[in-house]
């Protein structure tokens, strides 16, 4: 069976590689050890040139709010820019996950990120985690509709693919940016903007709602735009319904509801569907080190990837690692406060499994909760069978995240 896998593992690679240049020059990435592994199956060249062990915190058993200190073997490695896609496709095939690599500009970048992974800040700013304002959030609740969330996810889904170097990746940045600037209203205090990345031509998507006391303070809640399916191209169908149009379908929810009741919030709270999450996390982290080196008052970064599957009877996971406990424990807290009637699990899912590790790795306190634990959530992800239909063809579960999502933007966003 072993030697099946490889087999199999090495076809695609090679079919991957097909699709891209032979050789697109070096790339400089961390990654973390379960897909390290496969690296001299998919990248026999690639060159490792650091490594360390990096502290996180853990479940102590799958689903158990106590934690314990733990440690994973992260690695600086060189890698030919065309295997990333192979990279990606193995940790889906093999580890049954996301990500586990961030791709860095430089070789200095990726050094100097692990020599920040192994001596972990507190967050530079953290904001007070009381939950104070239910007048608010407890009529917004009641205005969340999972059919809006559905819709969302339909018409993302439309697109042929969101790959980020694709002309379907650009025209999904152009719809969204147009949708939320429709639900903006043309409010002065309310910004959209399509931010422009060095690299590929997708453009992440922001809707910023200025503060009205304390504008420079910031909330981040964020989803990605992009799909992938193998291999990637231009014209390979991608739906990405669960992963990520669902947590950005989730987002414009809260937009929608926030913009008709006029929210007015004292910080500015902003909303991103970042490009190219899924070669790398590229998009947030190049927004992440833009507003580490503005010194951005970022009080808090909430992350949505993947709502609409319920693989297991515990509603809401919350991943432990390389996020913020005291802000994991406010998430928490507003499911308890505002949404009583589900459970709430917590587990791991490694590094760089989603665009909340590049805030993290920034100083920034960032939660990831998530549709389901780490081993049971949907696993047609980076394939043509991506759709609704994995889901029941409801967003019955998405709207679980996004009046997660709302209280957490009117509690951190009013101070």
């Amino acid at each position: 069976m072993h030697i099946i896998r490889r087999a199999a593992l090495a076809a695609a690679a090679a079919l991957i590689g097909a699709a891209a240049p032979s050789h697109a020059g070096p790339a400089y990435i961390t990654v973390g050890e379960a897909a390290h592994a496969l690296l001299a199956e998919v990248a026999p060249q690639a060159r490792e040139h650091s490594g360390a062990d990096v502290p996180v915190m853990l479940p102590a058993a799958r689903g158990s709010r106590a934690l314990a200190a733990g440690r994973e073997r992260v690695r600086v490695v060189e890698i030919d820019e065309a295997r990333l896609p192979a990279l990606s496709q193995a940790v889906h095939e093999r580890l049954h996950r996301c990500g586990g690599f961030v791709h860095h500009d430089s070789l200095a970048e990726a050094l100097a990120t692990l020599h920040r992974l192994q001596q972990p800040a507190a967050a530079a700013a953290t904001p007070s985690y009381a939950i104070d304002d239910s007048s608010t959030v407890t009529p917004l609740l009641a205005q969340m509709q999972d059919s809006q969330i559905l819709a969302t996810i339909e018409r993302l889904s439309q697109f042929q693919n969101r790959y980020y170097t694709s002309s379907h990746g650009q025209a999904a940045s152009d719809w969204l940016a147009s949708t939320w600037r429709s639900l903006a209203g043309g409010r002065t205090d309310v910004q959209v903007t399509q931010v422009q990345h060095r690299g590929w031509p997708q453009k992440s998507v922001s809707l910023l709602i200025r503060g009205s006391v304390k504008p420079q303070e910031r909330i981040v809640l964020g989803g990605h735009l992009d799909s992938i399916a193998s291999p990637a191209g231009n014209e390979v169908r991608a739906p990405g319904a669960d992963d990520d149009a669902s947590g950005v379908a989730t987002l414009t929810e809260v937009i929608r509801v926030l913009m008709a009741a006029n929210f007015r919030p004292t910080r500015s709270v902003e909303f991103i569907a970042y490009a190219a999450e899924e070669v790398g996390l590229r998009g947030s982290a190049q927004i992440a080190a833009r507003y580490a080196r503005q010194k951005q008052a970022v009080l808090g970064v909430l992350q949505l990837d993947m709502t609409a599957y319920q693989g297991d009877a515990t509603d809401l996971w919350i991943f432990t690692d390389y996020t913020h406990a005291a802000q994991n424990q406010f998430v928490a807290d507003l499911a308890a406060q505002y949404l009583p009637e589900l459970t709430v699990g917590f587990d791991r899912c490694g590094y760089a499994c989603s665009d909340h590790a590049s805030w993290t790795q920034r100083g920034f306190a960032a939660s990831f909760p998530f549709e389901a634990s780490d081993a049971h959530y949907n696993k047609a992800i980076h394939t043509a069978a991506d759709t609704t239909a994995t889901f029941g063809n409801h967003a019955r579960h998405a709207l679980k995240f996004g009046k997660l999502a709302l209280s957490y933007a009117v509690e951190l966003g009013s101070d």
